[in-house]
């Protein structure tokens, strides 16, 4: 019996018979996914630059009207309350890190590996986020905050909005990421949302 078993096992393996789970379907890599890629990647920059330099007019522009922002201190939705919510989280942040001279530090968001699904007007992304300041002994570089990016983007006019953005943080308990493989988790949650 356990003989007949591995034979019919390794018959589906070999026949290709298997239904591969939903996170298993990979992205196709056209020239219109290098072009969509690329936008967001820049979009994702831009909004670390806009928001190190105050520029909250740049950084709401990014988001659709009915966005969610979740964080740490909560969820905002609508580029009103995101813009006040962030607004007030710059403020908070500015008090708590100081230079050696009790100055606001200056702080600074840098991305790591970043994963893009792309299907059609939709995307998701996972991506590693550090922050650093200078408020480390003699105005030196300190490493702050780290954590992981998801992300949900749609194609408004021609152009990817981050409709969705949760923020997780490795290092605050209950904001960590989950033990799942993000980019696995992405997928399967973008072929759920293209069925």
């Amino acid at each position: 019996m356990r003989a007949l078993f591995h034979f019919a096992l390794t018959t589906l393996f070999l026949s290709g018979v298997f239904i591969m789970p939903a996170h298993a379907e990979k992205q196709s890599y056209t020239a219109a996914y290098a072009q969509d890629r690329a936008e967001i990647e820049d979009l994702m920059a831009r909004y670390l630059f806009a928001l190190d330099w105050n520029d909250l007019d740049t950084f709401i522009d990014m988001f659709t009207e009915d966005a969610e922002f979740e964080y740490a201190r909560g969820t905002a939705v609508g580029k009103a309350d995101i813009l006040a919510t962030v607004t007030a989280f710059k403020k908070a942040i500015g008090e708590r890190y100081k230079d050696d001279d009790g100055n606001p530090a200056i702080l600074r968001h840098v991305l790591g590996q970043t994963a893009i699904r792309i299907e059609g007007d939709k995307a998701w992304t996972r991506a590693f986020w550090y922050e650093m300041a200078n408020n480390g002994p003699g105005k030196t570089l300190k490493m702050g905050t780290f954590g992981l990016y998801e992300d949900e983007l749609v194609k408004v006019d021609g152009e990817w909005k981050f409709s969705k953005r949760r923020i997780l943080n490795e290092f605050l308990p209950g904001r960590e990421s989950s033990t799942e493989n993000p980019v696995l988790a992405m997928d399967r949650v973008a072929v759920e949302a293209s069925k």
